[in-house]
Formats: structure tokens, C-alpha cells, sequence
């Protein structure tokens, strides 16, 4: 294990190619699952497009994992490496990440790009269960 640093500690990291989940709460999704787990769903998905070289995106993800924890049973929470998943990335025009997706019957509803809080990602999945 290596450890990077993330903020104001040293938090301990696997290598910048893996992610580390915390909870297990988060799904990864890709280009080959993206219609059937995301577009298809019956309830909202939260969707975080990220990259392991992304420092915040990886000051994020414990945020998305508390998320998943709330909303679970409600929403699910998926997370897609843009660096894996070209034509997904590109088809929503992922230019800057982290970038989070809100779903709702295969439509975006809302899009917020940059670090942000659990309380404004609760707001928005709120408005749309």
C-alpha cells in the first residue's frame, strides 16, 4: 500500500490504477452496463464520473459513499472511470470531473461538476424521489 496525501491528513490509498471502496455501498459501471443499471432503472442513480489520477476525485468518493449508505434501498449510486469508459463519458460530454449525474427514467435531471457536499447531492437526489 502507498499512501498519498488528501487533504489536511495523510489518509492511506491503494495505487492511483485501483479504487478503494469503502462501504461497497457503490457500484462501478462502464460503457457495456450503462443502459441496463443506469438508463433502465426504476429509481433515480446517482452516476460519478471519475479517474484514479483525480485527486478530487478521490477527496469525493468518501462523500459518495455516505450518499449511497443514505439513499440506499431509494437511489443507487454508481461510479464510472472516464479513463475505462470513453464512449460513455464522451456521449454525456464529460469534460471536467469529478462530475456527478443525476438519473431519472434514462433522463439527466441534474448535473454538478467539481467537489461539492453530501447536504447539496441530498438536496438534489431529494427533489427527484
Amino acid at each position: 500500500m502507498t499512501v498519498y496525501f488528501s487533504g489536511s491528513a495523510f489518509r492511506p490509498q491503494t495505487m492511483l490504477g485501483e479504487f478503494e471502496k469503502m462501504s461497497g455501498k457503490v457500484a462501478e459501471v462502464g460503457d457495456q452496463t450503462f443502459e441496463t443499471e443506469v438508463l433502465n432503472s426504476p429509481m433515480p442513480v446517482l452516476v460519478d464520473f471519475w479517474a484514479a489520477w483525480c485527486a478530487p476525485c478521490r477527496m469525493l468518493a468518501p462523500v459518495v459513499e455516505a450518499i449511497a449508505e443514505k439513499y440506499e434501498g431509494r437511489a443507487k449510486v454508481m461510479k464510472l472511470n472516464v479513463d475505462e469508459n470513453t464512449l460513455t463519458s464522451g456521449k454525456y460530454n464529460i469534460k471536467g470531473i469529478p462530475t456527478l449525474l443525476l438519473f431519472k427514467d434514462g433522463v439527466i435531471k441534474e448535473q454538478i461538476v467539481g467537489n461539492t457536499t453530501k447536504g447539496t447531492i441530498s438536496k438534489m437526489i431529494d427533489n427527484h424521489l
